[in-house]
């Protein structure tokens, strides 16, 4: 939802008012209680689908235990978390609950057990079944999209997203990398029931109910180019930039020394490609041993990288929410945040602010490793989905 022009703030309900076509629960991630809690929260079914965000600290084996047969049978898919987006905006030790009523919406599920085996041959004709099979169950219902979620650390989302869109068509697809926090050590998608590791989960929705799928992020692009000269596009490394060495040469186009370069200077002071007539952010994670730049997404020799500046996070985060709700407001926002965007949310004093944003659009969600929009794999971008009350209201 790049470019969308600035609208005044509309009353929007806020996130802990329950709505009727989009249902959602909260509960701390060590509460002995959690899965009552948030089965309560969604209420009676049928419900078509239960999607739980949930945080790296939540006893997973315990809670997948207790989980068995509540929602009314619904099937239940999630992933572990970089940070939770709850009832108040960012928040964190929790479990977001979000469940689709069968009134209004009807989904299938696909699980892909190895992301070094997509096998995009057999997934494409899965996919389009699944899709004729919604169409057939609901031929009155006209809304469509899909939801990904990912392990975070396998570095195949770049191959997986491609692949999937071969097989979506028209509709269009958002998702998100799940997350360990701040730890990179772990990170698990969840299927009825079961916990995986590089592994992803394909969700495709029909309803009723109108949908925009979008993508936003606040960075503008400078003057400042570099070109990568060497890079490990299978680990996501670039050790030359302009024929110097990676980490030396980004810091020296910052003006700061090497030593200085941290979670927040990359949060702060990213690089983006251009692709077509848009931008997208190459986000890099960390500095290796050996001075080279370790990405969260796909790099190559070759690339020209152009270094952005963001613009302020609240304003520009209102605006794009707000421009969602010109016609009608949404009755819930499912949106997938980057860690990054959170990280220098933190580093600014912003958290109060973006949250405040968050829950008067009715945002609930994650943080990611990264998201998926359509047949990308991007970062530092906050992408989601906006769910209308159907027109008959």
């Amino acid at each position: 939802m790049d470019g969308v022009t600035d609208t005044s703030r509309q009353p929007v309900r806020r996130s802990e008012e329950a709505t009727e076509h989009v249902r959602r629960g909260f509960a701390p991630c060590d509460a002995s209680d959690a899965i009552d809690r948030l089965d309560t929260a969604l209420g009676k079914g049928p419900l078509a689908l239960v999607i739980l965000f949930l945080s790296p600290q939540t006893p997973l084996n315990a809670f997948l235990q207790a989980a068995q047969g509540r929602f009314g049978g619904a099937p239940v898919v999630g992933c572990t978390t970089a940070g939770e987006l709850g009832a108040a905006g960012y928040t964190e030790g929790e479990i977001v609950a979000i469940g689709f009523p069968a009134d209004n919406f009807a989904a299938t599920t696909l699980l892909i057990e190895d992301l070094n085996d997509i096998r995009a041959d057999d997934r494409i004709p899965q996919m389009i079944h699944n899709r004729n099979a919604l169409a057939t169950a609901r031929p009155d219902w006209h809304s469509e999209f899909a939801f990904l979620m990912v392990d975070g650390l396998s570095m195949r989302e770049d191959a997986l997203a491609n692949e999937l869109a071969l097989g979506l068509g028209p509709v269009p697809l958002f998702g998100g990398s799940a997350g360990d926090g701040e730890d990179f050590k772990q990170t698990r998608v969840i299927y009825n029931g079961a916990i995986h590791d590089n592994a992803a989960i394909l969700v495709q929705v029909r309803s009723n109910c109108p949908v925009r799928v979008f993508k936003t992020d606040h960075l503008q692009p400078t003057d400042a180019r570099m070109v990568v000269t060497a890079a490990d596009p299978a680990k996501r490394l670039v050790s030359e930039i302009n024929a110097e060495p990676a980490a030396l040469e980004y810091a020296r186009i910052l003006g700061i020394d090497s030593e200085q370069l941290s979670t927040f200077t990359f949060a702060a002071h990213p690089v983006v490609v251009r692709i077509g007539d848009q931008t997208h952010v190459r986000a890099i994670q960390r500095v290796a041993d050996n001075g080279d730049l370790v990405f969260f997404s796909a790099i190559d020799e070759g690339m020209v990288l152009t270094l952005a500046e963001p613009e302020d996070m609240v304003t520009h985060l209102d605006r794009e929410l707000s421009a969602l709700s010109e016609t009608k407001a949404p009755d819930m926002i499912l949106g997938c945040d980057c860690l990054l965007r959170r990280v220098e949310a933190t580093q600014k004093q912003m958290t109060t602010g973006l949250s405040d944003v968050m829950a008067r659009h009715n945002v609930v969600g994650f943080s990611t490793y990264g998201e998926q929009v359509n047949s990308m794999h991007v970062n530092q971008t906050f992408t989601g989905v906006a769910i209308y009350p159907p027109d008959t209201d």
